[in-house]
């Protein structure tokens, strides 16, 4: 775990839980895209840094999952590196509280503030196309979160793509079943996107690097209309989202715990929000209860 591995004469990764991708500048300067999950992440990084007389100048966070930034506080404290996340992502960077106060729908419990939810306060700056280095641009990948992106960077003798979250293996996705998931029409159209993607390495945050991205996204997109498919037979009479989740925990022999709660929670509203909003199923507030139902609409093909 936290190996060193060199894609490209200039790129790299850093093995781990949530992969941290390298990038050698000039001379000996160098740039993260992410920073992994928290402080021992960080200390591994600066291990990378020493051994090679690397400069670290800056970090490009995908996102503010705290996965993906947990390792800023230590190593911008320790290099005075800048940075840099996309819109509403470097919001919740500066003030990572909002993490699993979004996720739960309220001030979050104690067993929701750890460092899988909530990460160290960085000073994080916004992320525009002027303080990307040469060589290096945006891939927007909205879905997963507010506003991921990943990023393209072209080297002399290949073009590698960090696509960040917007998949997962296939073994995540047997483990989990249920993928975090913001938005859910934004997600497919950034997987479909992600297949049309141009790279000759795409190297995913929780998934191998590979030549070929578009068998791994299809198999994303099937998991998702998988999941809706069973929501919408679940809600074939009318069920109040606590029941529902109970029958998604079940079907897919989850374990739920607080962490789990509100993540597949959050998730599985993000889906009610797409199926109402596409015509797929109603919602209605019955004994002081909301309710999801698809009554005469359960003859709708969720894919057409």
């Amino acid at each position: 775990m936290y190996e060193l591995k060199q894609i490209s004469s200039r790129c790299y990764y850093i093995e781990s839980p949530s992969k941290i991708g390298l990038v050698k500048l000039n001379g000996n300067d160098v740039c993260l895209i992410d920073s992994g999950s928290d402080k021992n992440a960080g200390k591994k990084v600066r291990q990378h840094l020493d051994a090679n007389g690397w400069n670290l100048k800056a970090i490009y966070n995908t996102h503010s999952h705290a996965d993906h930034i947990g390792g800023n506080e230590f190593l911008q404290n320790l290099t005075n590196c800048k940075i840099y996340a996309p819109s509403i992502e470097c919001d919740f960077t500066r003030h990572p509280i909002l993490e699993p106060a979004f996720l739960y729908g309220g001030y979050p419990f104690a067993e929701l503030r750890h460092k899988f939810l909530l990460a160290a306060e960085s000073n994080a700056e916004f992320l525009t196309g002027d303080v990307l280095p040469e060589g290096i641009s945006q891939i927007p990948l909205s879905g997963h979160f507010f506003d991921m992106v990943g990023f393209n960077v072209v080297d002399n003798d290949k073009t590698v793509a960090f696509i960040a979250d917007s998949l997962s293996s296939e073994a995540i996705l047997e483990k989990y079943q249920i993928g975090l998931i913001y938005d859910v029409a934004k997600y497919l159209e950034t997987l479909e996107a992600v297949k049309t993607l141009e790279a000759d390495v795409f190297v995913p945050t929780h998934a191998d690097p590979t030549e070929n991205i578009v068998p791994l996204a299809q198999i994303n997109i099937d998991k998702v209309h998988e999941v809706s498919e069973n929501i919408l037979t679940f809600c074939k009479e009318p069920v109040c989202f606590e029941i529902l989740l109970q029958k998604l925990f079940t079907h897919y022999s989850l374990s739920m715990n607080a962490q789990q709660y509100v993540l597949v929670g959050s998730t599985i509203r993000s889906y009610l929000s797409w199926l109402k909003d596409s015509g797929k199923m109603e919602i209605s507030f019955e004994n002081n209860m909301f309710l999801g139902n698809v009554y005469f609409l359960s003859q709708i093909p969720l894919r057409g």
